[in-house]
C-alpha cells in the first residue's frame, strides 16, 4: 500500500451506529407495554421513510421535525393519545444512549493518528446533545449534519460534506454505519465502507457494497490497523 492509499480518517454514522435508536422506547416500556418493540420499529421506519421522501420531493425539513412527525404517526397507529408520553419520548431521543464500546473505539482510532468525524442526518442540535450526553465531547474532529446540504443521506451531497470538512479524498476515509442503505450510498460515493451488522441482517441487492462487515464496533480498530491506518497524529481539522 502506497502512502497515498493509506486511510487517514474514519467517519461514523450516528443513529444505530453510535447511538441506540431503540433506547428511548426501551425507557418507556412502562407506558408502551408489550407493544414497545413494534412501536419502536414503526417509529424508526417512518423516520427513514419521511427523510427519503422529503429528499426526493425537495421539501427538506430538519431531522428533529421528521422525528416528531414519524413519532406522531406511530402514536396514532397504536391508538395512543398521550401528550406527556410524546414529550417524554422526544426528550429521550434527544439524549440517546451510546453503545458501550463507542468511546473506547473512537479513542483507540484517535490514538492511532486517525481523524474522526460524525456524518449524520441528525440536525445539529440533536447531534450536539447526543455527543454531550454520551460522554463523547472532544473525540471528533468534525460533527457534520446533513442540514448543511439541505437534503438527507444517501444523497452524495451529504457524503461530500465529510470530504470537504476533513480535507481528504473519499478513498482515504473509512465510513462506518449500521444502516445498509447508508452503507450502500457511502460505498457508491467512494468511501471505504464498514457495515456494523449488529442484528445479523441480510444485505439489500443495491449497488455499492461494504468492504468489511462486523458485528460490533469493537472489531473496527484492528481492521483499520491491518489496512495500514495512520500511525502519526493526523493534521487537526478546523
Amino acid at each position: 500500500m502506497t502512502e497515498e492509499q493509506r486511510p487517514i480518517g474514519c467517519v461514523f454514522d450516528a443513529y444505530g451506529t453510535l447511538f441506540n435508536v431503540a433506547a428511548a422506547t426501551q425507557r418507556c416500556r412502562d407506558a408502551l407495554g408489550p407493544s414497545a418493540d413494534a412501536f419502536a420499529a414503526l417509529w424508526r421506519s417512518k423516520q427513514l421513510e419521511y427523510s427519503w421522501l422529503r429528499s426526493l420531493r425537495g421539501d427538506y425539513i430538519d431531522f428533529w421535525r421528521v422525528t416528531g412527525q414519524s413519532l406522531d404517526f406511530a402514536l396514532a397507529s397504536f391508538g395512543i393519545d398521550d401528550p406527556a408520553l410524546r414529550s417524554r419520548l422526544m426528550e429521550l431521543y434527544f439524549v440517546l444512549a451510546t453503545y458501550p464500546e463507542v468511546s473506547g473505539v473512537v479513542q483507540t482510532l484517535r490514538a492511532a493518528g486517525l481523524k474522526t468525524a460524525i456524518l449524520s442526518n441528525g440536525s445539529p442540535n440533536m447531534l450536539t446533545a447526543a455527543v454531550q450526553s454520551g460522554g463523547l465531547i472532544g473525540l471528533f474532529d468534525a460533527i457534520i449534519s446533513a442540514d448543511a446540504a439541505g437534503i438527507f443521506k444517501p444523497s452524495p451531497k451529504v457524503y461530500d460534506l465529510a470530504v470537504e470538512r476533513l480535507r481528504a479524498p473519499a478513498e482515504r476515509l473509512w465510513f462506518v454505519s449500521s444502516n445498509y442503505w447508508d452503507v450502500s450510498g457511502a460505498a457508491a460515493f467512494g468511501f471505504r465502507v464498514v457495515w456494523v451488522n449488529r442484528a445479523g441482517a441480510r444485505r439489500d441487492p443495491l449497488p455499492g457494497v461494504p468492504e468489511h462487515e462486523i458485528a460490533s464496533l469493537e472489531a473496527l480498530p484492528a481492521l483499520i490497523e491491518d489496512a495500514g491506518g495512520a500511525r502519526e497524529p493526523a493534521n487537526p481539522v478546523d
